[in-house]
């Protein structure tokens, strides 16, 4: 007996992938089974309705099987459709489902009710930034970065720490004083962003993603004091608008960091120290920001985000709010595009209701329509369930994408032996089933945040060790392991800078800044001791993408999957670019692409510019360990 349904199949599902809203799906089961079913049915639902059976009809035999087929219309509202089959024969049951991985692709039997597969419905018409398209991204931690000619240590502030470029980022309370309070600085700010932009442009950057620069406490400054303000450690408005007019010089665009679900207890709003002259929230009930926020007991029992008290949780739908941060005139969101930036990463979107930001996306794309709405999301952003709500970030009526927390995993896992390329290429193909195309290509990709530890640490077995926060702040790989994480480096950064998505450089992993998780992954920049062997790395990749449009734009077709060795092709009808890696550190990778579908003419290794022999479309060779190729194939267009 052969049941089978593969939803990234066309033959099994047309068109497979997320459609737009009223859009046709043909769905097939092949069913080879002794005897002919009683009964071939679809059992599927839309959002959480009631699900519904449609009978399956004889569509053409295969082989020795049958194909059954029927076709639906999806509603006309975006949404998610799950579906799973029955199959009834001589009396007896059979479920076919998705895979207990719940990746897609092929299913499996089932002897009671499956795992459903995901069908993604999107809202018709909708559309992301092209600009975003084609960027390539750079994250900035600003206080970490650079100094340039400011000095961010006469700002004003007597109660943080002042650290020398060099020094270790503190990481226990009694370095603090008593309890840890994230208020050392090594005085990086704007002017010192500003004069690294011919670097940066050099580099090959077009986008800067700027860690929060509002007002606060706080070196990280998601305990925002003033969404109005510039913190005064990295400069003012007029400098953050000589940043974006700079930068638009050089063909870099801005974008702010916004977290909107909390603000710090010592803000305008809140305002627990006094510092403000404002009365705040935590001083009165009559203060025009306490419906902002979710008291218990006024004024020290209060919501906060994961129980920090210096993070009080906000109201976000509270009108008053609303109206402050989305729809006023002048409202923060649209106050800042007005400066200079050309949209908004957004903290914890999880944290943000739906509402909030149904309504952000309609007042920032009335405002401008190409500026960009990310959000932090950890998982696969189209089925994500938060407080046991399916969230609609990519349906088209909140988000443009996503941080791809999923990909940067599948790829640190390949590239570290820890998974073969057939399950990287399974979670893959998750994604790009699931995501909407205009999400997918504005997917923003990394390998490193100031949330995660340093690439270069994880590549050289990082994930591993089991140290102290002592031994973590001292840290580094020894000559061997920095030598594999440099090798795996190579094939990490190729993916990450030929697959779908907009790649992005965390500051410092394109000069070797190796680290643990927060505070040792936002160590100050080492300007004049940068490994250059790893910064050649990444301008020869970043080149390779600039170079290249299909690796923007090109659809993706997976080649070639076998042990450590994965081949894909990012194509058009007139040419492929086809990219292949190989993550075993110790062996070779025999690697066979058969192109005979695509009537390839001539194949060239672009790195050689050496032609490739082709026999009837196929082309081998072998990969060394952690070696890779890119090949360049025109193709028969008659």
């Amino acid at each position: 007996m052969v049941i089978e349904h593969n939803s990234q199949n066309n033959i099994y599902r047309s068109p497979y992938g997320a459609v737009s809203t009223s859009s046709k799906v043909t769905l097939r089961i092949f069913c080879k089974l002794d005897g002919i079913p009683h009964a071939v049915n679809l059992i599927y639902h839309f959002k959480d309705e009631k699900e519904k059976t449609i009978p399956m009809y004889y569509c053409k035999s295969v082989g020795t099987g049958c194909l059954y087929e029927v076709k639906i219309t999806v509603p006309k509202e975006p949404g998610l459709i799950w579906y799973y089959f029955v199959i009834q024969i001589n009396g007896y049951t059979y479920y076919y489902g998705n895979n207990l991985d719940k990746l897609g692709g092929l299913g499996q039997i089932y002897n009671s009710i499956p795992p459903s597969f995901q069908i993604t419905v999107y809202k018709e018409g909708y559309k992301t930034p092209d600009w975003f398209k084609n960027a390539i991204a750079y994250q900035i931690f600003p206080d970490r970065f650079h100094r340039g000619d400011m000095d961010s240590f006469k700002a004003g502030r007597d109660d943080i720490i002042a650290r020398e470029w060099t020094d270790i980022p503190y990481y226990k309370a009694e370095q603090f004083g008593k309890e840890y309070l994230a208020n050392d600085f090594f005085g990086g700010n704007l002017d010192g962003v500003i004069k690294k932009l011919p670097y940066l442009k050099e580099l090959g950057i077009s986008l800067i993603y700027l860690n929060p620069i509002f007002k606060a406490y706080s070196n990280h400054k998601y305990d925002v004091g003033d969404y109005d303000e510039v913190d005064p450690m990295f400069g003012d408005i007029e400098l953050f608008k000589d940043l974006c007019m700079e930068a638009k010089k050089l063909g870099i665009n801005i974008i702010l960091d916004g977290a909107f679900s909390h603000t710090g207890s010592d803000s305008k709003y809140f305002n627990k120290y006094n510092k403000y002259p404002t009365i705040g929230a935590y001083q009165s009930k009559e203060s025009p920001y306490y419906p902002w926020y979710k008291f218990i007991n006024h004024p020290d029992e209060y919501d906060s985000w994961w129980g920090f008290k210096t993070l009080p949780n906000l109201n976000e739908l509270e009108p008053s709010f609303l109206e402050y941060i989305l729809t006023a005139p002048n409202a923060i969101i649209k106050k800042w595009l007005r400066l200079g930036a050309s949209g908004w990463r957004l903290d914890v979107a999880d944290e943000l209701p739906s509402e909030f930001l149904k309504i952000m996306r309609k007042k920032v794309k009335y405002y401008n329509p190409e500026a960009v709405i990310i959000g932090e999301v950890w998982e696969d952003a189209s089925n994500k369930v938060s407080y046991g709500v399916h969230r609609e970030y990519l349906l088209g009526k909140e988000l443009d994408s996503v941080m791809n927390y999923p990909l940067r995993n599948a790829i640190i896992d390949f590239a570290c032996e820890q998974t073969d390329s057939t399950f990287f290429a399974r979670r893959l193909m998750s994604l790009y089933e699931n995501y909407p195309k205009e999400s997918l290509y504005t997917t923003l990709n990394f390998l490193s945040t100031h949330d995660t530890m340093r690439i270069l640490t994880v590549l050289g077995g990082g994930r591993s060790l089991n140290l102290s926060k002592d031994k973590q702040a001292v840290f580094t790989l020894s000559k061997d392991l920095l030598d594999l994480a440099k090798k795996r480096l190579q094939n990490a950064i190729l993916l990450l800078m030929t697959l779908p998505g907009v790649p992005c450089i965390y500051y410092g992993d394109e000069v070797g800044m190796e680290g643990f998780n927060d505070p040792f992954n936002r160590r100050p920049y080492p300007w004049g001791n940068e490994d250059i062997e790893v910064l050649g790395i990444y301008k020869k990749m970043i080149a390779l993408r600039q170079g290249e449009p299909l690796f923007v734009s090109g659809k993706l077709e997976l080649i070639y999957e076998h042990k450590s060795c994965f081949a894909f092709a990012r194509l058009n009808k007139d040419k492929l670019m086809i990219v292949s890696v190989n993550m075993s550190s110790k062996e070779s990778a025999y690697t066979r692409l058969d192109l005979a579908r695509f009537y390839p003419e001539s194949a060239y290794d672009i790195e050689s510019n050496e032609k490739i022999d082709h026999i009837n479309g196929i082309i081998i060779y072998d990969l060394p360990a952690l070696g890779h190729k890119v090949i360049e194939v025109k193709c028969k267009t008659s």
